[in-house]
């Protein structure tokens, strides 16, 4: 995977080099075509990039709205699990403050959706935070609460390294999925019968939940631009955070754009493309 700069107001699309053609796919919310397990994007013509939220998610850290993203295949390399090898290669290289005003999606009112037990809301906020509950059965996990505002570097410090978890049982289903196929505890934590199996154990003793905000950060980088809004999530993932995304731009008198607020992000040059290297 290659990331390479573009121009003020290009925003970021994913381009398939392994493809006769190299057919791009913008990164938008109305370009999802499936949240199971992850949240895949993909063109009219079928073509597809799994697994995106992290990368997002380390974009919408970084500031990053301009980008072409060229990959060699159909989902975006694991990493180690987490956002943090994104934030690090991007900051080494650095990235170029732009001749245009940086927009923003400022929320106006409420907005919520649900499904069963989970919910996922958003509401009006002078900066982007999310907080999230979780609460599962395992007791590697339990319940845990946790909130963060895209703030002075909190993302890079707070929840870039939290790395995606699962259970051993539904390695099976990934790899049918075709996903997660070089998955392993180098690149997730795995749980199996209420045990970490993992030798180093935990970052952070809350990094379940805070993995859950990662992802959502990541997923509503699809909105186009950041968005200034408080974001409380139940027991959400992927497939909320695209439908809490659907039904804000639903409605007209919900949102709007405006001049993103200035921030202490530090700008360097940059190299002409950063190339990431890794087993996807």
């Amino acid at each position: 995977m290659m990331l390479l700069p573009a121009a003020p107001g290009a925003g970021l699309a994913f381009r398939r080099t392994d493809i006769d053609g190299a057919p791009v796919i913008p990164v938008r919310w109305d370009r999802v075509v499936d949240t199971r397990l992850a949240t895949t994007l993909g063109n009219e013509d079928g073509v597809r990039v799994a697994t995106v939220e992290h990368l997002m998610a380390a974009l919408a850290g970084c500031e990053v709205d301009n980008a072409l993203i060229e990959i060699d295949g159909p989902e975006v390399p694991v990493m180690d699990g987490s956002a943090a090898p994104f934030v690090k290669l991007i900051e080494r290289v650095g990235t170029v403050e732009q001749r245009a005003r940086r927009r923003a999606i400022q929320v106006l009112k409420e907005i919520e959706v649900r499904d069963d037990d989970r919910s996922l809301s958003i509401a009006p906020h002078p900066v982007l935070e999310v907080s999230f509950e979780i609460d599962f059965e395992s007791p590697a996990i339990a319940r845990q609460t946790r909130s963060a505002q895209l703030v002075n570097g909190t993302f890079k410090s707070d929840i870039a390294a939290a790395r995606t978890f699962g259970f051993a049982e539904d390695v099976d289903a990934l790899r049918r999925a075709g996903l997660a196929l070089g998955g392993s505890l180098d690149n997730a934590i795995v749980i199996r019968d209420g045990r970490i199996l993992n030798k180093d154990g935990l970052r952070y003793d809350d990094e379940f939940v805070r993995h859950k905000i990662l992802d959502c950060i990541g997923d509503l980088y699809l909105a186009g631009a950041p968005i200034l809004g408080r974001v409380h999530g139940v027991r959400s993932g992927h497939a909320l955070h695209h439908l809490l995304l659907e039904s804000l731009f639903a409605d007209d008198s919900a949102w709007r754009l405006v001049d993103a607020p200035a921030t202490d992000h530090a700008h360097a040059a940059a190299p002409e493309e950063m190339k990431l290297a890794a087993n996807g």
